[in-house]
Formats: structure tokens, sequence, C-alpha cells
């Protein structure tokens, strides 16, 4: 569900208001973790519980066990050695034998005022992780910052599970039980779901569903509390699903009644298009294009997927949808999230189609001023039919004359408002026409059914499923680090044939640890940097040179060159026509030949540190070879040990080239709100229900949902009311 975290700051005041003893500060940072007002305190439910109901004996508590005792202070004293810490000895006050009652009680953190806690002869109820002696105690066994409280000898015990909320800075967990508390005084929950639905699911009531997962009796299943596979826990994540459901549901009927241009034509443009390609469309790629083209002729905007494989033709089809419109008498615009991608497009496009006399208009940031305006310029006047570009396009100042379609490559590295921005160019108010124009998003990383079904339930879905013929396997090879040099024979041997090669450095994901590792800590004030830089992508850039300069220097017969993400778009491009007119034979390089980079002649990649990059990541480096007609190898150098998830990734990619498989693989190593990321999904991420284990209820929620439309529309609004609120925009994009 959408994360309310963001939510705008005007929306503490109400807050304030129903609860008029709470502090501005407190409002404030209760809001920074969502929370505006009652119901979102209610529906902050817990990540775990804690059991308080019971006090063991340390006689019957094994180490490495988190048990409540209860204790009396026997001393306290602040160290110094080997750090300052406040060390407390207690008793417990429930030993049967005086040699099972001691315990040492460890602060490295503490506060001056915690001292008076732990006066000589207090009472203690203390939760904790239990561990074995160490650095000379007086007492064998000890805890380190456990949880305690200072209580009497009649204080009574919880009888209910303590639940454990996500939380934020400056909000302890007392509080926030404290404001959850009070809102379910004053909240109960209506039925937002008919009962029929209920019954024919078993779903308990939302009031009592919510009230036992905040105040679970002792006696409840913490199995099944953990698990969410409690009844309670069943009906929140039906009600969360439905939500989804119903609101992608209603975006979808509303896109039906808007407007959009009716792109009819005879096809004259896309049929001497196809006649003067040097290839035959695949039947895959005929069959979506008849899709779009059929999706194009109807009055309501298209918005469809379409997914492909790397190197599965995506790109001739997106060219075909803009030729079918431009034949209508209408604009559209191409918009990649880098320069790199954008002008991979720009060329290929323009070289297809140079025959076709269209003109074609290129805006990217990185143009100079005078070239910018004249792109404007010929998009406003309608003079450019196609546009290709990158962010700059859906900048308040370019404007079309007419534009029918707009296609988002990558759309998956696009924010929300990105792809809004594009959509609402038709809605200009100085353009001569106000209808939406038709969509297209493309993206290389193929999405799992189960998730194109509960996720983008908006979107109509074509899949290119099928690979071109001619295109060859790649073979995958995993190399431990430590033989680096045998790669670079290997490497030495490839060039020598007349082959080019991608040498990809890794990403660096702790900047300080990566330093140290490198021995760049020294270095990293010496490398120029843009003040906006973060300290990662300097280390990053840093990485790659040394990469090069060592590969120059064992391979002085070869020209290396180097592409990064903090050239720029210019230099960029450079490098890259170099690479693909062979002046440069082994090309060092970021991330960010990671989509759009085409040299056929390029047969072998070797990736550094490979254990560092997510699968879809990897294979989209790796289809950066395989592209001509040499047998092409990518080699995914590794440093042991790896972790589980290391090996599950790596073992995938050496295994399969299939895009699908990998995505599915993808899926179920990361889950959906990794694999889709907030950008991609809207921030639409599922809090509490899990797309796979959870799939039985998707399929109830996805039924409920049609029945509930139907039948009743009243119910359909105050339950998005409650789950979404004000976050359904979001799922439309």
């Amino acid at each position: 569900m959408p994360s309310r975290a963001a939510k705008a700051p005007a929306a503490v005041e109400p807050f304030k208001a129903k609860v008029a003893s709470w502090s501005e500060a407190l409002a404030g940072r209760l809001a920074r973790i969502g929370l505006h007002d009652e119901l979102d305190c209610v529906l902050h439910l817990p990540m775990r519980y804690e059991d308080e109901t019971r006090i063991v004996s340390l006689a019957d508590a094994r180490d490495g066990e988190t048990v409540q005792i209860e204790a009396v202070v026997r001393e306290h004293v602040i160290q110094y050695r080997p750090r300052r810490q406040l060390v407390v000895q207690v008793d417990d006050a429930n030993a049967r034998d005086a040699d099972d009652a001691g315990l040492t009680l460890r602060f490295i953190n503490f506060y001056g005022s915690q001292v008076k806690h732990f006066e000589p002869g207090s009472r203690l109820r203390i939760r904790g992780e239990l561990r074995g002696g160490g650095f000379g105690h007086v007492f064998g066994r000890e805890m380190i910052h456990p949880h305690y409280a200072v209580v009497r000898d009649d204080t009574p015990l919880p009888d209910r599970l303590t639940p454990v909320y996500p939380s934020g800075v400056g909000l302890g967990q007392v509080v926030l039980r404290r404001a959850i508390s009070k809102a379910l005084q004053s909240v109960k929950l209506d039925e937002t779901v008919p009962a029929p639905w209920l019954a024919r699911y078993r779903l308990p009531a939302i009031d009592a569903a919510i009230r036992l997962i905040h105040n679970p009796p002792p006696n409840v299943s913490q199995e099944s509390l953990a698990a969410r596979s409690h009844p309670a826990w069943q009906r929140i994540k039906f009600d969360e699903l439905l939500a989804q459901q119903l609101s992608l549901a209603k975006a979808h009927a509303a896109r039906r009644a808007r407007t959009a241009p009716v792109l009819k034509t005879k096809g004259t443009l896309v049929a001497r298009f196809l006649e003067q390609l040097p290839f035959t469309l695949t039947t895959a790629q005929t069959r979506v294009v008849r899709e779009i083209e059929a999706d194009l002729t109807r009055p309501h905007p298209m918005q469809r997927l379409l997914q492909g494989d790397v190197g599965s033709g995506k790109t001739v089809v997106a060219a075909v949808a803009a030729l079918h419109a431009i034949d209508a008498g209408y604009q559209a615009v191409l918009m990649a999230p880098t320069e790199i991608l954008a002008e991979q497009h720009f060329h290929k496009l323009a070289e297809w189609i140079a025959a076709l006399d269209v003109p074609v208009a290129w805006l990217t940031g990185s143009l100079k001023k005078k070239q910018k305006a004249a792109a404007r310029d010929a998009i406003e006047s309608g003079i450019a039919r196609l546009a290709i570009g990158t962010h700059a396009l859906i900048q308040d100042d370019v404007r079309f004359e007419r534009l029918g379609l707009a296609i988002v490559d990558e759309q998956h590295r696009f924010g929300v408002g990105q792809r809004l921005a594009l959509r609402f160019k038709a809605r200009d108010a100085t353009a001569k026409f106000h209808r939406e124009p038709h969509q297209l998003m493309m993206s290389a990383t193929p999405i799992p059914r189960t998730l194109a079904m509960t996720y983008f339930a908006d979107l109509e879905v074509s899949t290119i499923d099928m690979l071109p013929p001619g295109r060859r396997p790649i073979v995958t090879k995993l190399i431990e680090a430590s033989r680096r040099d045998d790669v670079i024979e290997r490497v030495r041997h490839a060039l020598a044939e007349g082959r080019q090669v991608y040498w990809v450095c890794p990403l660096i994901e702790d900047p300080d640890a990566a330093a140290a590792e490198a021995g760049l800590l020294l270095q990293v004030k010496t490398v120029g940097r843009r003040p906006s830089a973060s300290r990662t992508e300097t280390l990053q850039l840093q990485n790659a040179i040394d990469t090069r300069d060592a590969l120059a220097l064992a391979l002085p017969e070869f020209h290396v060159g180097l592409v990064h993400g903090r050239l720029s778009g210019i230099d960029k491009a450079a490098v890259m026509r170099d690479f693909n007119d062979c002046r440069v034979a082994l090309l060092v390089a970021t991330t960010v030949i990671e989509v759009g980079v085409d040299v056929p002649n390029a047969s072998l990649m070797v990736i550094e540190h490979a254990e560092r990059f997510g699968l879809a990541q990897l294979h989209q480096l790796r289809g950066r070879v395989g592209r001509g007609t040499a047998d092409s190898v990518c080699i995914l150098l590794f440093q042991p040990p790896l972790s589980l998830t290391a090996k599950e990734r790596l073992k995938t990619m050496r295994e399969t080239q299939d895009g699908f498989e990998i995505a599915r693989k993808d899926l179920e190593l990361r889950g959906p709100g990794e694999f889709l990321g907030h950008r991609q999904s809207g921030e639409a991420l599922l809090r509490f229900a899990d797309l796979q284990s959870d799939q039985e209820l998707v399929d109830a929620a996805r039924e409920a949902a049609v029945g509930m439309l139907a039948d009743d529309p009243a119910a359909v609004d105050r339950h998005l009311q409650r789950w979404l609120r004000g976050g359904e925009e979001l799922l439309k994009a």
C-alpha cells in the first residue's frame, strides 16, 4: 500500500487537534513515519511481539534465550575499560539457589539519569538476551542493553503479548504504544466488505481482527502471529489486497472513460518501413504489433506494457507504433532514462526511417542552449514528428503540437511523477489538442505473471516471448577473483583475435569499507567531484579509473577506454562511438552500459564482484554481448565467501539465459517490494500481504473486487478511503 510518510506536513494539524495533549514535536515525529491521524495509528500494526506475561528464573534459562526476570540490584559501577560503560550487578529475586542468582547488566550507551534506577535494593523487571560471562565479571552471566523497568513486589504482569511496532528516530516503543492505545479507544472500524464475501472466505470482522493483532492474549499462537497466518492477519492482508485490486480496476474503468485520439491510418508508412528493414519481424513481434495497433485505433488511451527479454526486438516494435501515430497525423515521443540509451534509440531509428522523410528531434540535458531551443521549436511547431530524448522531454518549456503516442523505455527507471508528466504533455494549456496520448511502456526486465496481475492490473501487457533468429547463446562462467590474472590472459586472447571486450566495475555498497578494501581512503579527497556527488559515486569512479589504469598497464598493445556516469553526455557519446567503431578494444565501464549498448563485435564481458549485483542487472549487463556472430562469454568474477542469496543469484546466471526464469527467481529471492522498487510501483507496495505465500488471498481479493464493483460501489469507496487514503493516483502510472 502507498507509504504515508511523504504526506504533506499540514496533515499533522488534524492529528494534533484530536490529541491536544501531544506536543508539536511528537506529532511531527509520528508524521514522519506516516501517522497523521488516529486511523493511521490503528492501521500501524506490530512487526513482532515480546512475551512479558511471565517471569522465569535464571536457573531455568539457557544462554542465547531472550527471557524476562525480576531481580534486585546489588551494586552498580561506571567502568572505563575497554570503554565507558555502566555495569550493574543484580540478584535473581526468584532464584532457588544463591549460586544461580547472579547476573550482570551492561550498558555501553547510557544517560547519567539512568544511574539512579540502579540504586542497591531497587527491584527491576528485566528482559533481554542471556549470554555467557566474559571480561572477568564477578558474575558469570550477563545481558547487554536489556529492557528494564523499576517495579514493586506487587506490580502486576501484563496479560497480553507486548507489540513491537515499526518506529523512527526519537520515537520509542512506549510512546508509540500509548498513541496507538489512545487511538484504539476512540476509533471503531466499521465493515467495508459485505458480509457475504466475509462468510465466503471465512474472515473475521475487521475491528476484532485489528484489536487482536494490537493486543493478542497470551493463549494465541505466537507462531501464527509471527507467520501472519492467524485469521486476524488473513483479514488484514485480504483487505489490503482488495483495496489494491479495487483501485486498479477503477483506474482501468476511468481510463476507458477518458478520450484519446483515434489513430486510424492506411498503414502506408508502416508498410514502407517494414519493406526496407534488413530483417523480418518474428511471429511474436508481429503479434505484439497487432495488439498495439488495435489499441491505437480506439477512442480511449492505450496504456500497454511491452516486455521482452534482452535482445528480443522491442525497439523495432516501438518504431512501428511511432510510425503508426505519425502516419495518422500525430506526433510520437520516445523517452529513455539515460543519454546512452536515448542516443542508441536515436541513431537506430534515424537510420531505419531515413528514407521515410520523417523529421526527428533529439533533446537531452547535455545539448547546448541553442540546440535545445531548436529542438523545442521543432517539437512545438510540429516540424518534428518524432522526438527522442531523456528527462529533458518532460520539462515545462517542452510543448507538443499534436502528441498522439508517448513511449517510455525502461519505464521502471522513471518515477511515477515523470511518467505522468509525459502523459500530461498533451494537456498543456497552449496545445491545440487536449486529448490524452496513448502510452506504450517498455521493459527488458520481464515481470512474472502474478506480479503483473497484481501491480499492473491497469495495464494491458504484451510480451515478446522469442528471440530473433541468429542470436547465439552466451556461455556464463563463474571464476574466483583470485584468478584475475587468468581472466586478463583470456581478455588478451580475445582482443588479439580482433574481438572487443567489456570490463564492468563493481558497485560500491559500503563506501568506507570498500575504500579501505581498495586502499583508496587517502585518495578520495584527490578525486575531482561535483558538489552533489555522493561518496559512493566518487569511490566507484575512482575504482573504475584504477581498473582502467591497471588493465592498460597489463595490456599495453590495446587501447583501453573508460565510460562512467560522471562523464558528460557528449564525452560518453564520444567514448561509445570509439568503441562502436573499434577504435577502443577494451571498454572499462560502470553500469551505465547496462542497457542501450549494441556492439556486435563485443564477444566477452567480465563483471567484477558479480556477487554485489542483482539478478536483473547481471542479466541486463550480460545482454551487451552475444549480439554478433561470434561465440560470446560472460565471466562473473566473485569474491568468496558468498552469502546464500549471492550463491543462488550466480547459480541462476550460470544455468539460464531465460529472462522470464531469471525474473521469477529474482522475485523469489527479493520479494515484490525490492523487485519492483518504490519508483516502479509508485510506492504501491504491500505492507502486509505477500504475493507468493498469499496467492489464495490474491485470487479471493480479485474475485471480491469484481463483485463489489458491480453490486456495492458505496462499499468500494469506503474501503478505498480507509486503505489507500489519497494514494490512488500512484497506482495509475
